[in-house]
């Protein structure tokens, strides 16, 4: 196990979630409940992030002490591919907006939230962190990719000019209760339950999905995540990035067969290939957080389960489990 950076106590402090009703933000509000800090959240209606004004007098009233930085224009293939101007400018803004401001107000530590899409498309696998800026992205999420790019070495830089104590973790394709279950906006796992659930209901004889299914990809459920975010708030100080992921891979296929038995839906896969496929795999190398201390603790089947009930308690417009 390698050194871990100097403890830094959550208990008591004033903890801003930047993004709080987002998948990660919530998850990481029922995180910190357990940890003895005043959990701020920054009003919508009052607080635009991509407006340096405002955050920064938010910040000087409210006085957060550590930053998790969760707040992101986030989406799927279709909504990276149709709204580049919006995923590359409001990512850009809300990271050095939220940043500078706490280097202004004072902020003792602050974490960056970046994402695995930031690594090279065809990048070693498992991926290491050194892989960052050694080849060109995947062409259907860039622009979010070079934002967050961005956003991780504004950190180091403030880390290097100012000594701030700000870190950067890449969580991997995340998924869970929170999650936008909005088709054209969605990332896989929701688009894909949400298909099932409603081909189960009508009793449908195939659901459609995109690409081939050969495609590979890992799954980190949003709690995992969060705890992981918890840890290394706690834990690490130092400029390397550290990725989070459950430290396994599915395949596109095998994950639509698994979600379809979780639903209950026994009909048909169509796979469309007419669809981007997007990078042929991508699992990032966990060795690194491991030797910090922690590692993922959730199956994916487990968090399916409880990411499907979610959605019908909360989203599905018939309010109930599909059923034969």
């Amino acid at each position: 196990m390698v050194s871990k950076g100097p403890s830094y106590a959550l208990r008591n402090k004033r903890v801003w979630v930047a993004g709080d009703r987002g998948l990660v933000g919530s998850a990481l509000v029922r995180r910190l409940q357990n940890e003895g800090c005043e959990i701020l959240k920054a009003p919508r209606d009052s607080v635009d992030l991509r407006r340096p004004d405002q955050v920064e007098r938010w910040m000087t009233d409210t006085k957060p002490q550590a930053v998790f930085l969760a707040a992101a224009r986030v989406g799927g293939i279709y909504a990276n591919d149709t709204r580049p101007a919006e995923f590359i400018y409001d990512n850009l803004m809300i990271q050095s907006n939220v940043v500078e401001a706490s280097r202004r107000v004072g902020v003792e530590k602050l974490m960056l939230l970046g994402s695995s899409c930031i690594y090279p498309r065809l990048a070693p696998q498992p991926i290491p962190e050194s892989a960052l800026l050694t080849g060109p992205l995947e062409p259907t999420n860039e622009w979010y990719a070079v934002a967050k790019i961005a956003g991780i070495k504004l950190g180091q830089a403030y880390r290097r000019q100012y000594g701030c104590d700000f870190i950067s973790v890449m969580p991997t394709n995340l998924y869970g209760p929170g999650d936008n279950f909005d088709l054209l906006q969605s990332h896989v796992v929701p688009a894909l339950l949400v298909k099932a659930h409603a081909a189960k209901r009508s009793r449908a004889p195939a659901i459609e999905v995109w690409g081939t299914g050969k495609v590979r990809r890992e799954f980190l459920y949003v709690d995992d995540a969060a705890d992981g975010m918890v840890y290394l708030m706690q834990n690490y100080s130092d400029e390397a990035i550290v990725n989070l992921g459950p430290g396994s891979d599915v395949s596109i296929v095998d994950l639509v067969s698994l979600i379809c038995n979780v639903v209950g839906y026994q009909g048909e896969m169509k796979f469309d290939s007419s669809r981007p496929d997007g990078a042929p795999r991508k699992m990032v190398d966990t060795s690194f957080a491991e030797s910090l201390g922690w590692k993922a603790h959730t199956s994916l089947r487990n968090g399916l389960e409880q990411t499907y009930r979610w959605y019908v308690d909360n989203v599905a417009p018939d309010g109930k489990r599909a059923v034969a």
